[in-house]
């Protein structure tokens, strides 16, 4: 191979790696995002799931949900 081929080469190589580089930290933005909405998703969940159980909880373990009372 001759100089320029490989520098020619070099080059390509060092654009390329460039380009991954840049790819991966918008993945590692992506990434960090979507953590952000999972936690939020998760949060709703729990409270959401607060909101069923604390009737049942202050009503005793005998106490039916209030869909049950609506179905009767």
């Amino acid at each position: 191979m001759n100089h320029e081929v490989i520098e020619a080469r070099i080059k390509e190589l060092k654009d390329n790696y460039q380009a991954g580089q840049a790819q991966l930290r918008s993945l590692e933005a992506q990434q960090k995002d979507l953590q952000q909405t999972l936690l939020r998703i998760s949060g709703a969940i729990q409270v959401l799931q607060e909101l069923i159980d604390q009737p049942l909880q202050a009503a005793g373990p005998d106490a039916q949900p209030n869909v049950m009372h609506l179905a009767r």
